[in-house]
């Protein structure tokens, strides 16, 4: 049984490794006063939100969101980081991590939830693939260091 949910303020260490996780995934380094900044921007909750998934009450999956305004329509949600334990993966939580965000996309009267991944990933993409559409836009990040 997977439960879904706001992460709680004892998910503190749980979240870290998953974040982690995520960041080695990716290869980003972040510093380890980046980890907590973050955690402290999460548990605000004004402006960016987390999403925990539990199974047997340990922390398994973890997703962060953001809500912003556009020009063409109403606000839409990034969903900026997804990821789940390997242990836990194909049982469905990722899929119940989106679902949630896309609740809460729903509940605020978001008019797009989107996120991106790298070309690679694979395994993410055939869920990805299943629940959202590919547009076919590509990302570019601009060096402003």
């Amino acid at each position: 049984m997977i439960a879904i949910g706001a992460l709680r303020e004892e998910d503190r260490a749980d979240w870290e490794v998953l974040a982690r996780g995520y960041k080695a995934f990716y290869r980003t380094a972040v510093p380890d006063q980046g980890y907590e900044q973050a955690w402290q921007r999460l548990r605000r909750g004004t402006e960016i939100h987390g999403i925990g998934a539990w199974s047997d009450g340990k922390l398994v999956g973890i997703t962060h969101y953001l809500f912003h305004a556009t020009l063409w329509m109403e606000d839409s949600c990034y969903l900026q980081d997804l990821f789940v334990d390997k242990a836990a993966r194909g049982q469905g939580v990722a899929r119940m991590l989106i679902e949630e965000v896309a609740a809460a996309s729903r509940e605020r009267g978001a008019s797009r939830l989107y996120w991106t991944t790298q070309e690679g990933n694979t395994t993410a993409r055939a869920l990805y693939d299943k629940v959202a559409s590919f547009k076919g836009f590509l990302r570019y990040d601009y060096p402003l260091g």
